[in-house]
């Protein structure tokens, strides 16, 4: 298995940012379930709860140092999806490897909707999201050379 990705913490001045720092100590590393898993579990810093049709975001507290040439995308955790109909509000996540360098410090948000007609509650420390590195290419006559300089939506206010 290639080795692609570091997951650390932000600081907690740049969690503190997000509206609350009880949980900043508690923050859990994202990580497979199995040597078999292809996706890092992402656990809950804070116990949520979403009614049905309910939309919640979550500072993850999060942040992840990705070779290039490798994005990590980012889904609800299985069981969720097919129990409860959780999405993703921008269906799929994507975290570029220059995101790490972001003003933001690359810390990572997951903005979820409980699309079902059933409340679902997800416990402080359990796993509520899952994350998988793809490998990617680009065109041949890509002359891209921009860099990036804040977080999130970012990229289109050039």
């Amino acid at each position: 298995m290639k080795k692609v990705a570091l997951f650390e913490k932000v600081s907690k001045v740049e969690f503190l940012k997000s509206g609350t720092i009880e949980e900043y100590d508690d923050i859990i590393l994202p990580r497979r379930a199995t040597k078999g898993s292809a996706g890092y579990d992402f656990f809950a810093p804070k116990s949520f709860t979403l009614k049905a049709g309910e939309t919640v975001k979550i500072a993850t507290g999060i942040r992840v140092k990705i070779d290039d040439g490798w994005v990590l995308k980012l889904y609800p955790r299985s069981s969720l999806g097919f129990k409860y109909r959780l999405r993703l509000d921008n269906t799929v996540g994507i975290i570029d490897s220059d995101y790490y360098y972001a003003d933001n410090e690359g810390h990572i948000f997951i903005k979820l909707t409980n699309c079902g007609d059933a409340e679902m509650s997800v416990e402080k420390g359990k796993g509520f999201a899952q994350g998988i590195f793809v490998e990617y290419g680009i065109t041949y006559d890509d002359v891209c050379d921009n860099e990036r300089t804040g977080g999130f939506g970012s990229t289109d206010k050039k």
